[in-house]
């Protein structure tokens, strides 16, 4: 399994001041849901940072997503290893499959695969 990229989610109601704060680190909006938006390096793309204000579906805000090349592969490891599933592998209306996994830290991780 392969990681792709790894973005920190940061929870907010400011989704408009937080657009100018990391516009002036140079991040562009790249993607707006409403509820969820991600700023991204026009130079180095894989370098995001997302302001989520709650997760649309899921019942707690995760506080950092990674992208995987192979997510079911990744969601059966975690069962495997005794992890706590937060929220159970599916498949989402916005393009992406996805669970939510706490780490040792007590911090929420989405694990997630664009479909």
């Amino acid at each position: 399994m392969a990681v792709r990229r790894v973005v920190p989610n940061i929870q907010s109601e400011a989704g408009q001041e937080s657009r100018e704060f990391y516009g002036l680190l140079g991040f562009e909006e790249v993607m707006n849901h409403g509820w969820i938006m991600t700023l991204a390096s026009p130079s180095h793309p894989a370098a995001q940072v997302s302001i989520m204000s709650s997760d649309k579906t899921a019942p707690v805000t995760p506080d950092m997503s990674v992208e995987v090349d192979d997510v079911d592969a990744a969601y059966a490891l975690m069962q495997d290893r005794g992890m706590e599933i937060v929220y159970p592998l599916r498949d989402e209306e916005w393009g992406v499959r996805r669970f939510f996994v706490r780490d040792p830290n007590d911090r929420v991780v989405n694990v997630l695969g664009h479909r």
